[in-house]
């Protein structure tokens, strides 16, 4: 393996880890504050693909038409706002709906209707949009640059840009806000936090609202660089970003995007050098091999694992 070609698929790898890493922040914000694995938020990030789709292709058509003329940029700039937006929306009513009259209930309950959540999430998008896999619209016309011998698109450039913009911003809001520091502080005491004064409904919706907006960032993402979605697409990502949120330990923004690109780079490292037919069987062996050393997850707290079990 010569240095170029090293070079290229660390390119490719930051860009696959990438959506894993955005997907595994909803996962690991849930699960350190409410105790609870939210089994649907791989749907939730396949309906932002699709709000993503929707809203490009309804701002394209009023371009087209003369309504409301907008340049590519802006349409790509609003459709990321908007679907957030909506996706943050969608996340707070499976909260509000799903989990939270569950809150007192066995996890086992919890987990469970996270699962049915997610099939009724994607059995509405194929009764909407059909079982066919759908082109989700071009934006930006795709640039590529030789660096040395490597090809990099403005594409990828964008999109580990943008969703590492975004992690710093998480990053920063947690630890910065007044909302950030509530949310840290019912991840390390659940039952004193609300005698304080804070509103577990409130800290709970707003960790819905967050990580299913940034879901539907990587959703939109995702789509722009490769175009063909279908309703199934969020089964695969939500399963391994929740591995990916897992091995970053429970509670950590840090693990979870450090587990993210980990698990983006071994499985474009093992694609190139094994058959793909035994790209997840020889990632997820590793991945394994690495939690029976470290069972509580790279950043996690050992304490963790008896918290409200």
């Amino acid at each position: 393996m010569n240095l170029t070609f090293f070079l290229q698929n660390v390119v490719n790898a930051l860009q696959w880890g990438s959506f894993y890493a955005l997907i595994a922040l909803g996962y690991s914000m849930v699960y350190s504050i409410l105790m609870l694995f939210n089994f649907a938020h791989g749907d939730i990030f396949m309906v932002g693909t699709y709000i993503g789709f929707a809203l490009t292709t309804a701002f394209i058509a009023l371009s087209a038409a003369g309504i409301v003329v907008l340049p590519n940029w802006l349409i790509l700039i609003l459709t990321i706002i908007l679907a957030m937006l909506f996706t943050s929306c969608l996340g707070m009513l499976v909260e509000r709906i799903g989990y939270r009259p569950l809150r007192g209930g066995p996890r086992a309950s919890a987990a469970i209707t996270g699962l049915m959540i997610g099939i009724i999430l994607q059995t509405t998008v194929l009764y909407i949009m059909g079982a066919q896999r759908v082109l989700f619209p071009s934006l930006i016309q795709t640039t590529t640059y030789n660096v040395a011998g490597v090809a990099v698109t403005n594409i990828k450039i964008m999109i580990v840009f943008v969703s590492i913009a975004l992690m710093i911003a998480l990053h920063q809001f947690v630890q910065h806000s007044k909302w950030g520091m509530a949310m840290r502080a019912m991840a390390f005491d659940y039952a004193v936090v609300p005698l304080m004064g804070i509103s577990i409904n409130t800290i709970a919706a707003m960790t819905f609202a967050i990580g299913s907006a940034l879901a539907a960032a990587a959703g939109i993402m995702y789509g722009m660089a490769y175009p063909i979605i279908d309703p199934s697409m969020g089964i695969l990502f939500g399963w391994k970003a929740f591995v990916a949120a897992i091995l970053g330990g429970r509670g950590s923004i840090m693990g979870a995007c450090i587990a993210g690109f980990l698990i983006g780079f071994i499985e474009i490292f093992v694609a190139t050098i094994f058959p793909s037919t035994l790209r997840d069987l020889i990632a997820y062996s590793i991945i394994f091999v690495i939690l029976v050393f470290r069972p509580h997850g790279l950043f996690g707290e050992p304490y963790s694992a008896r918290l409200r079990l």
